[in-house]
């Protein structure tokens, strides 16, 4: 058993643990110790992903206890994807966040860490109590993270966050008593075998709890109705907290895509695709209203906050498809989109520091003292994220739109997706009009960028080329991943080993 699966979780708690031991005061040390285990993270994960792409699965189990008995964790295609995301997204962020915004408030590294662990948890987990687990943790950290810097606004929506997260945790904990109680196990690959098995008295209970599971995911996620808490949290947070929380949203669509393609899929006898019914027109209404909100915001943050709930809803009207050819184009799309969302939260900062007490409002100010560079990394992050040629989002999009057969599903999935297109690229011109022509005869603010933190917005923007260039292995890797979802018996025969036959054989003599 390699220990190497389990380093994506130990670096980032050790490295906090740490800085909260003997960082205070010392701030170089505190930068140089995150900067040093987060970009430790990225070789570790790439390795993963290489581990990962010949379809095997590696399954560590905690203190040596077999599943479904013991803690286990499970790398594959999707969670080696995941990490990868991760620690691409988290470096560029730390080190914007590292020549400034750390010292608006106390243990912003040492919190930092913590949300990295429960992210990383959360992508490896093969239990469903500690996919829980991480999720506090994650969320714990990003309560700090999201207060960083202290003001009102900052307080207001912390607030609201932490309310409605709790909120999700409560009822988080509901569904995964109820499921303990009916199958007595957690242990996701033994779910999946004890909800196929289970029989008609159980599958109606079992049912709520599966949907109930949908709505504390899709609270994650930021699907509609439950997505309002994102504009408002993601546009008060700290730049590099934002772009962090880019990657938030996706922990809740990746819990979407591995409970119901494993234990609530296809395979699941009377509750097969519990979820599929739900999902599509939720997704589709998620991308409307979340290009209309982009449409109505007033601040370059809020914008690009609710561009992140219309990657969201793509997301998950591709998994909503039901096809191996969606799920990989959505999964292309879901690097593409956390990625660049990330790098448009780190610009938003950097436009805000040269124009003054306006910040990134979209109305006639004062010019940014670099219009060329700033104006140019805003062109190019707007053609990505709307989906105009030759960058990821075109690709991702056309991948996508191509994935669905002739029907109604194409009729309404190419119009929101085109539409909601359409709405982003007059949101994003107008806004680009706004902050850097239509400004006001007025000296430009003295404020020049820092290199490094330029460095961060690049690293991340320039993620939507490096798809573009490398579209086929990446589209390839994704593929095989939506290939190996929908096969779930070999996740189940990783994980229960010898145990997995006749419990499989069994599940199969209960279904009608």
């Amino acid at each position: 058993m390699s220990h190497l699966v389990i380093l994506p979780i130990l670096l980032p708690m050790l490295a906090a643990l740490a800085l909260l031991m003997t960082g205070r005061g010392n701030l170089a040390w505190q930068r140089g110790l995150g900067l040093a285990a987060t970009a430790a993270l990225l070789p570790v994960a790439l390795l993963l992903l290489q581990q990962a792409d010949d379809d095997s699965y590696q399954v560590y189990a905690l203190g040596d206890w077999v599943a479904p008995f013991g803690i286990v964790l499970v790398l594959d295609r999707l969670s080696a994807l995941m990490l990868v995301l991760t620690a691409l997204l988290s470096l560029p962020a730390l080190l914007y966040a590292s020549h400034g915004d750390d010292t608006a408030g106390p243990n912003f590294h040492a919190l930092f860490q913590f949300q990295l662990m429960g992210l990383n948890g959360a992508f490896l987990t093969g239990d469903l109590f500690n996919l829980f687990v991480f999720f506090e943790v994650l969320l714990i950290a990003s309560y700090a993270l999201l207060l960083h810097g202290a003001g009102p606004a900052r307080s207001r929506a912390g607030l609201h966050y932490v309310i409605l997260n709790l909120t999700g945790s409560g009822l988080f904990l509901l569904a995964v008593g109820t499921l303990y109680g009916i199958t007595g196990t957690l242990n996701m690959a033994d779910l999946a075998v004890q909800v196929a098995a289970a029989g008609p008295a159980d599958a109606p209970l079992l049912r709520a709890a599966g949907l109930l599971l949908l709505v504390v995911f899709a609270l994650k996620a930021a699907l509609l109705p439950l997505y309002f808490w994102l504009p408002r949290a993601y546009s008060a947070a700290v730049a590099p907290v934002a772009a962090l929380f880019a990657i938030m949203t996706k922990v809740g669509v990746y819990s979407i895509v591995r409970v119901y393609s494993l234990i609530f899929g296809a395979q699941a006898g009377l509750l097969a695709d519990a979820a599929l019914a739900w999902l599509w027109p939720l997704a589709l209404a998620t991308l409307v209203l979340g290009a209309l909100g982009a449409l109505a915001a007033r601040e370059l943050r809020t914008l690009v906050a609710y561009l992140v709930v219309v990657s969201v809803g793509t997301l998950l009207a591709g998994f909503a498809l039901n096809s191996t050819t969606a799920l990989g184009a959505s999964l292309y799309y879901l690097l593409h989109s956390t990625l660049v969302a990330g790098g448009l939260f780190l610009l938003a900062g950097l436009i805000r520091t040269q124009r003054g007490a306006e910040g990134d409002q979209l109305h006639p100010a004062a010019p940014v003292s670099q219009p060329a560079l700033l104006g140019s990394l805003f062109f190019l992050g707007a053609v990505a994220v709307v989906g105009m040629p030759p960058l990821s989002g075109f690709i991702g999009k056309l991948l996508l739109l191509s994935a669905v057969a002739p029907g109604a599903q194409m009729a309404w999935l190419w119009a929101v997706v085109l539409g909601s297109g359409l709405l982003a690229l007059v949101t994003l011109s107008r806004a680009g009009s706004l902050l850097f022509w239509k400004t006001r005869d007025i000296t430009p603010v003295a404020a020049r960028i820092d290199r490094r933190r330029l460095a961060g917005v690049i690293l991340l923007l320039a993620s939507a080329p490096l798809l573009s260039l490398f579209a086929a292995p990446v589209q390839r890797y994704a593929q095989a991943t939506a290939v190996q979802l929908h096969a779930p018996a070999g996740y189940i025969h990783a994980v229960l080993g010898d145990k997995a036959a006749p419990r499989l054989a069994a599940s199969r003599e209960v279904q009608p």
